[in-house]
């Protein structure tokens, strides 16, 4: 079946959602809406009229609806809150993990936290209250705290039934975690050795004792490299003296990670990381948070600027010098963006050895920007022979085309180590601000090269 077939299927489908909805049709609606995704619940509430939207409390259960509230956008979720009943509203709430209330009530624009506040159980409140205590993007601001926990004293053929009747409940059922009464992590229990083992095993002689966990202030992004590093699906979180206090799943990272995606992508651009927000930025916050940068930039071309002022006699002399500026400049950037991207991806993944490995990666581009550089500038000497172009000026050129490779590569490479000594984001050393600085570099180089052979004849 074609994309073309299965999107006009999906549209067909919707409009007889719609067309239950519409008609009070509650039976045929169950029918057919239950048996979507909740994504696709999702998108068809979305597309439903304010009005019809009123009427979902009358055609689902509140369990049901909480699965389409995890789906929705903070704003779309106040909406849910404003106009559907209180008593629904509450009973709807009470499905959800407290991760899910705790990020509503830190992004919600229109209904004061207090509001929603009330509409918890006193539990869930203390859960939802504890994870928005925590410093933002560390492990306990984007922990759960819906998992599961044994006694090493319990029988596997106990654990089994706890699963069955509390694993709904939990963010995942792969990982059982084994704590003392005092809350302390002692071991953890798979799935595999619970299906695998005895029933009348004790978990104690069953369980893992070398569990990997992160600390409850980790950085979210190393708390991500934890779970790529181990190939985990969850990790508990810890406080210093080892009590449990919630676990992060991969899921979780997955979201993390296309967080920090976005945020170096847009940083590449030359546009700070605080930039990157959900909500919609005004027009003065987007003018504060890039004039800076912009400013910068714009001395830096300056800088440009003054260097071809300098050596404005040599380009009165040979007026031809300036029609390769360029591709002078254009070369050294690229290449030095791409070294620079290398060096930053390193820096990201981190690791136990990863100053040798920023180490060799330096190495390595210095080592394939002499070769690139080489290859470049005969490419670039017979290109302009070809040409016909003046002999010193195709010499001068393709020097400073091999130079400029050499140098950007380098520079390009080093340029995160040295910003990152400096307490400065790396990636912020990309795009505009490398290109300017390696512009500069490559004209001073060709300029030099220029002068020197110029005065040799």
């Amino acid at each position: 079946m074609s994309s073309n077939e299965i999107t006009i299927d999906r549209q067909s489908y919707y409009e007889d959602i719609y067309r239950s909805v519409r008609d009070d049709d509650r039976e045929l609606f169950r029918s057919l809406f239950l048996k979507l995704h909740d994504r696709d619940q999702h998108e068809v509430f979305h597309l439903l009229y304010p009005e019809k939207k009123r009427k979902i409390a009358d055609l689902l259960t509140p369990e049901e609806f909480a699965m389409i509230f995890e789906w929705m956008v903070v704003e779309d979720q106040e909406a849910a809150i404003t106009y559907l009943s209180h008593d629904f509203i509450q009973q709807v709430l009470s499905f959800l993990p407290a991760d899910v209330i705790a990020n509503l009530i830190h992004d919600a624009e229109t209904l004061e936290s207090e509001t929603i506040y009330d509409l918890l159980e006193p539990t869930q409140r203390d859960l939802v209250r504890e994870l928005l205590s925590y410093e933002e993007e560390t492990a306990g601001a984007i922990m759960i705290k819906e998992y599961l926990t044994v006694s090493p004293e319990d029988t596997l053929k106990q654990v089994i039934a706890y699963v069955r009747a509390k694993g709904h409940q939990a963010g995942t059922i792969y990982y059982i975690y084994v704590l003392d009464k005092q809350h302390h992590l002692l071991g953890v229990l798979s799935m595999r050795d619970l299906i695998l083992s005895p029933e009348n095993e004790l978990v104690k002689n069953v369980m893992f004792e070398q569990v990997i966990t992160v600390p409850i202030t980790m950085d979210q992004e190393e708390v991500a490299k934890v779970i790529q590093n181990y190939d985990l699906l969850a990790v508990p979180v810890i406080t210093p003296d080892n009590k449990m206090r919630g676990i992060i799943t991969f899921d979780d990272v997955m979201d993390v990670l296309e967080e920090e995606a976005t945020e170096d992508l847009i940083s590449f651009a030359g546009v700070p990381r605080s930039s990157v927000e959900d909500k919609e930025p005004t027009v003065l916050e987007t003018t504060k948070k890039r004039t800076p940068w912009i400013i910068v930039l714009i001395f830096l071309g300056l800088m440009v600027g003054g260097l071809i002022s300098i050596f404005h006699e040599t380009l009165e002399s040979v007026i031809a010098l300036s029609a390769f500026i360029p591709l002078i400049t254009g070369t050294g950037g690229n290449v030095g963006t791409q070294a620079l991207a290398v060096t930053v991806r390193d820096l990201n993944l981190g690791g136990a050895e990863i100053g040798q490995k920023i180490w060799q990666t330096v190495k390595n581009e210095f080592g394939s920007g002499i070769l690139i550089g080489f290859i470049s500038s005969l490419v670039l000497f017979g290109v302009l022979n070809i040409l016909k172009v003046e002999f010193v000026l195709t010499v001068i050129v393709s020097i400073a085309i091999f130079l400029t490779i050499c140098f950007s590569a380098v520079t390009g490479a080093i340029m995160p180590i040295i910003l990152t000594k400096l307490k400065v984001d790396p990636a912020v050393a990309s795009g505009p601000f490398i290109s300017t600085i390696i512009d500069a570099l490559g004209l001073m180089i060709y300029f030099l090269i220029a002068t020197s052979l110029l005065e040799q004849i």
